[in-house]
């Protein structure tokens, strides 16, 4: 099983950045898929979710109206594009899917990508 998050980079205050999230060894489709951040002292937090049956996304406050979630289930893929960026989403972003299947949880991480936000 493998979760392969793209190459995060640094980008200035206002800009935008897409990440993709690459998966392998399961059922992805599946699977529901969620990008989460942590920074820098701060716990991991959930940034967005998607559903795996009707694709419906949710987002955190901090983000909602900047990033979009999606998912391709033909290649294994989910993007999270943010816009209009702010030094405060300075974090490692990572990729997460899991999938419930009473009474066992199925779950997975990536390995994470910086995303730098700074002039």
């Amino acid at each position: 099983v493998q979760l392969v998050e793209s190459e995060g980079g640094l980008v200035q205050p206002g800009g935008s950045l897409g990440l993709s999230c690459a998966a392998s060894g399961f059922t992805f489709s599946s699977y529901h898929m969620s990008w989460y951040r942590q920074a820098p002292g701060r716990e991991r937090e959930l940034v967005a979710s998607i559903s795996s049956g009707d694709g419906t996304t949710n987002y955190a406050d901090s983000v909602n109206g900047r990033f979009t979630m999606s998912r391709d289930n033909d290649k294994n893929m989910v993007y999270l594009q943010m816009n209009s960026l702010k030094p405060e989403d300075t974090a490692v972003y990572y990729c997460y899917a899991e999938r419930r299947w009473y009474p066992s949880v199925f779950s997975y991480w990536g390995q994470g990508t910086l995303v730098t936000v700074s002039s």
